[in-house]
């Protein structure tokens, strides 16, 4: 068949022989199939190079399998196996879940019918490691309708400024916006999805496709499932102290990165740096409040009088659970 555009497809692999098999037969059963296969796999010691080299012997689409010789991680794999893709857009693949046999062909419809959308992402139907429905959904744990109703109104940046709820296997974007993404920062407080996500909401339009095109599998070998965001931002003082130091570390990353991006720019470039710049400073209070109630008194203040809470959190609730928890 051939596409509008070209579709790359960059998937990364780690010791996944489980469940690679499911996830590579619904590439191969997409309705519109990818113009290239992009594996990285990050020095795997099972069967999953082998298992790609026997797909890509009968694959409709060309494979590219490439092993990295030491483990760098997810996050690293990631950023290569983007770096690697030729297509001019490029849908982010994990190992362990199954494609919708319409995902790819419904990206390449809303990519080429608007050239100002740099990103779709979708809904997800949650399973076991069966692949049984769990009778949930993906976003219900990770995008509540206040989210769904400002990201339809063009306000993704503001969405994805306060948390991400952009998940990795369910979202494509273009690769003229790599640039602004790649290289992804080293720090233990940057996953991949959540960072290409809130960089190219910066710069461009993000659409979200309420479709269900992903079997989102859930098991114990998984690195991150649903709701861990949510369970970190919500847990111990010190977990969340942890949480919100990581998220002003992202959101002072992204104001640098934004101010050597001019020229990919839709318009609101100044007030994205400048709202970046103002929500790392809000995290970096509500990270660091692992005081006394005395000593969080005069900085929660601070944050009520200068409006962060209500801009940046949940007002008042936000600052009250701060000063008593």
């Amino acid at each position: 068949m051939v596409g509008i555009m070209r579709l790359s497809v960059a998937l990364c692999t780690y010791n996944g022989e489980q469940y690679l098999a499911e996830q590579l037969d619904s590439l191969a059963a997409q309705t519109r199939p990818p113009d290239e296969l992009v594996a990285c796999d990050d020095h795997s010691t099972d069967r999953t190079p082998d298992i790609i080299r026997d797909f890509a012997a009968r694959a409709p689409f060309p494979v590219h399998l490439h092993v990295n010789p030491d483990n760098v991680g997810s996050t690293r794999n990631f950023d290569r196996a983007v770096r690697l893709c030729r297509g001019e857009v490029i849908a982010l693949c994990d190992q362990d879940d199954v494609w919708h046999p319409l995902k790819l062909g419904r990206f390449e419809e809303v990519f080429s019918t608007d050239p100002s959308v740099g990103l779709v992402f979708t809904d997800a139907e949650v399973v076991d490691e069966s692949l049984r429905p769990t009778g949930a959904r993906l976003w219900d744990a990770t995008f509540d309708p206040e989210e769904r109703r400002l990201m339809k109104e063009g306000r993704a940046f503001d969405v994805l400024a306060q948390h991400n709820v952009v998940t990795g296997a369910t979202m494509a974007f273009r690769s003229r916006l790599r640039d602004v993404a790649l290289p992804i920062p080293d720090s233990d407080a940057f996953i991949h999805d959540g960072w290409i996500a809130l960089t190219v909401a910066a710069v461009s339009r993000v659409e979200a496709l309420a479709e269900p095109l992903v079997k989102y599998r859930q098991h114990a070998g998984q690195q991150i499932g649903v709701g861990a965001a949510g369970a970190a931002r919500d847990g111990t003082p010190a977990a969340r102290a942890r949480y919100y130091a990581g998220e002003a570390e992202k959101l002072e990353r992204l104001r640098e990165r934004l101010l050597a991006a001019r020229g990919l720019d839709d318009g609101s470039l100044d007030s994205r740096v400048k709202r970046a710049g103002e929500l790392a400073a809000h995290y970096r209070v509500r990270g660091g409040l692992l005081k006394t109630r005395r000593e969080r008194l005069p900085l929660v203040l601070r944050e009520l009088l200068t409006l962060r809470y209500h801009r940046y959190s949940k007002g008042l609730s936000s600052a009250a659970l701060d000063l008593l928890r």
